[in-house]
């Protein structure tokens, strides 16, 4: 048999969910194929928790002290949303809000010299923090006033601060904050995991850790959300979302071939159908060829019976132990959730370690993170290429996303959709775009 569609997405991931969703509101006929039993592609939360012994080849089965299996929904990639970020507004604007229920994570912290301290986002925080030096707490919190204010179109807001030509270095200095208040503040405000920002205009940085102080305000106690079980539960929202607006799902399915004619995407050949389409979207494992590596990511999911050290006892928490306290070039991050968001057994938590890989021997790049968490119950290791699409899709119309970076917010993830939502339609997105018809 055979059949028509403008649409064709491959590999139910996040991105790909997302896409199709918005591509189905605009009234294009989109079906959606996964080769996977389950939803969410690389972006998964499995359970049982039976299934990531299974997933991981352990040799042992998890121990009667984690409870009940079917307690657990454990993140392959574990990522939290920023309350202001652009994905929480994409999830207002297309109304998938009221597919999840999301709760506040209850920390931020960053690593210096050893040991975890809050991150002083509040004048109450600066106040109290041991980050920051007697005088440094007034310059500081004269920085995240000239930020909260700040508007690139004002010149009254820019302080004769020119913000085209004012690096993010200089935007410190001028405040007269030293390296360790910028580092803290660029990493793990502005989230920004590398040193190359600080050379870069400050406005990406002032735009960021403006995000960061504007969700903070929101929430009180950190300025993530995460949702109630696990991230398995976005794709699936979106996917229903397409569903309403007409777009087909078939899942647990092969796809044998993609079709090409003349060098440009024709449709998909799968179990025998023939499918046929305009335009493909895709996950790289669907199209390894068309992909290119750019680096290695290592992820550490770890199963803990107990809170981390000096987080307060947060049943979940961020932390980000910027580069250069490890001498290293990006910073190691870790998101720890638990039984509050029902993806854990009562009294387990779930603390996941990512980075991205700088040398031949990745677990101990990440050993310094692992020592928080200790004791550590029972550990699972991942480590994946970065991978890029090699062409933009013009030619062949076939669209790839790229794979998941070591960051632990959306905001790369964000840009990926835009840039390919651009691509695909020719149209820049805008969050009109993703708005409900009729």
């Amino acid at each position: 048999t055979m059949q028509e569609y403008d649409i064709i997405v491959l590999g139910t991931g996040l991105k790909e969910c997302i896409l199709s969703s918005i591509l189905s509101m605009h009234g294009k006929r989109v079906l959606h194929i996964d080769k996977n039993p389950y939803f969410g592609g690389e972006i998964a939360s499995i359970t049982p928790l039976e299934q990531l012994y299974k997933r991981f080849k352990c040799p042992n089965p998890p121990s009667p002290s984690m409870g009940r299996g079917k307690d657990w929904n454990v993140d392959l990639i574990p990522k939290f949303f920023l309350v202001n970020g652009p994905m929480i507004q994409l999830l207002v604007h297309t109304d998938v809000m009221r597919y999840l229920d999301f709760k506040v994570i209850e920390g931020s912290y960053v690593y210096r010299a050893g040991r975890v301290h809050t991150v002083p986002a509040t004048e109450e925080d600066a106040l109290h923090s041991d980050l920051l030096g007697m005088f440094d707490k007034r310059r500081f919190r004269k920085l995240l006033h000239f930020i909260l204010n700040f508007e690139v179109g004002d010149h009254r807001t820019h302080q004769d601060i020119n913000p085209k030509e004012t690096t993010t270095r200089d935007l410190f200095k001028h405040f007269d904050l030293g390296p360790e208040v910028m580092e803290f503040a660029v990493h793990a405000m502005a989230l920004q995991h590398s040193e190359d920002s600080l050379d870069q205009p400050c406005t990406e940085s002032i735009k960021r850790i403006r995000v960061y102080l504007e969700s903070m305000a929101r929430v009180k106690s950190s300025p993530y959300l995460y949702p109630v079980n696990g991230l398995g539960e976005l794709p699936q929202g979106f996917a229903r979302l397409s569903a309403e607006h007409g777009g087909t799902y078939m899942v647990n399915r092969l796809v044998d071939e993609i079709v090409i004619e003349d060098g440009k995407v024709a449709g998909v050949k799968s179990q025998g159908d023939l499918f046929r389409c305009q335009q493909l979207i895709c996950g790289a494992s669907y199209v390894p060829h068309s992909v290119k590596r750019v680096g290695r990511v290592i992820r550490v999911i770890c199963i803990l019976n107990h809170p981390i050290k000096h987080t307060q006892e947060a049943s979940s928490c961020h932390i980000i132990i910027p580069q250069a306290q490890l001498h290293r070039k990006s910073d190691v991050s870790i998101s720890m959730v638990s039984c509050t968001h029902n993806v854990a057994s009562e009294g387990m938590y779930i603390a996941t370690v990512i980075t991205t890989i700088e040398t031949s021997n990745p677990e101990r790049e990440v050993q310094p993170a692992l020592e928080l968490l200790q004791p550590i119950l029972q550990k699972f290791v991942s480590i994946k290429n970065l991978v890029v699409p090699s062409e933009d899709g013009a030619k062949s119309q076939i669209f790839v996303t790229r794979s998941y970076d070591a960051t632990t917010d959306f905001e790369t993830e964000f840009e990926d959709i835009k840039d390919m939502y651009h691509r695909i339609t020719g149209t820049e997105f805008c969050f009109a775009e993703a708005r409900i018809y009729g």
